[in-house]
């Protein structure tokens, strides 16, 4: 349902919707928008399902670093939104208690960390001990009994024993050093830190690539930051990647 908040701010901006549906996902938005002309008939004439995008005067557009070049070479002579993969982080500062990071457990864990803003790397400081990490995310366990889900933990699990790398394992998640941020599923990448002055260099260096950062301290940052457990549960005016979706449509 990615495409949901594009798809409101086009009809609160009196604009008219082109909604080409990704494969995977032919249901949830025509079923939404459907429920939302029962509330508001007069939405159904802005809204229009195509298979083939044609006479558009602008595009929002959502896809990976690989697929946002096609979207530029087809799309690049319009107004346009063009949306390029990210993911997002937290910062831990070693002060946190079983309750906050119970919190980002659901930063991390919720739709299996597939989102853009679920957290797929943890920064922590030098020598952090995982112990209390593991123990406030215990209550996820759950998690494991999901067979595809299982079967991403033990396929990385397997991979990193073999090749001999250095990880952390509770029994359903693995945290492996690692310094890119998009980690795969069942495994949460880290990487450790001297101090928050320059962790925030680092990040803002990242700015592009990070959507949000879900941490207990206030950072000199230009990402969205919120605090853990928060990071799935964005505002309609937290626009993606920071770009005002409303302001752009309202400028055409």
């Amino acid at each position: 349902m990615l495409g949901l908040h594009d798809s409101l701010s086009v009809l609160a901006s009196g604009n008219i919707a082109l909604v080409k549906q990704s494969s995977q996902d032919q249901k949830l938005i025509p079923h939404v928008l459907e429920k939302l002309t029962e509330i508001e008939p007069g939405f159904a004439e802005q809204i229009i399902f195509t298979e083939r995008l044609q006479n558009f005067d602008a595009v929002i557009a959502t896809g990976s670093n690989n697929t946002s070049r096609y979207f530029e070479h087809y799309f690049g002579k319009v107004p346009h939104i063009i949306r390029k993969n990210r993911n997002s982080v937290a910062v831990i500062t070693g002060r946190e208690t079983s309750k906050m990071l119970y919190h980002l457990g659901h930063d991390i864990f919720d739709y299996f960390g597939l989102g853009c803003r679920n957290v797929s790397k943890l920064y922590v400081p030098e020598n952090y001990d995982f112990k209390h990490f593991f123990e406030g995310i215990e209550a996820f366990k759950p998690i494991a009994d999901h067979h595809k889900y299982n079967n991403n933990y033990d396929y990385n699990k397997s991979i990193y024993l073999v090749n001999g790398d250095h990880h952390l394992d509770n029994g359903f998640l693995l945290l492996k050093k690692d310094e890119r941020l998009s980690s795969p599923l069942a495994v949460l990448y880290y990487e450790e830190y001297n101090d928050l002055l320059s962790l925030e260099n680092k990040l803002t260096a990242l700015t592009d690539s990070i959507q949000c950062i879900a941490t207990a301290s206030r950072m000199n940052v230009p990402n969205q930051q919120v605090e853990f457990g928060q990071s799935q549960k964005p505002k309609l005016w937290d626009y993606a990647d920071g770009v005002n979706t409303l302001d752009f449509l309202l400028s055409l």
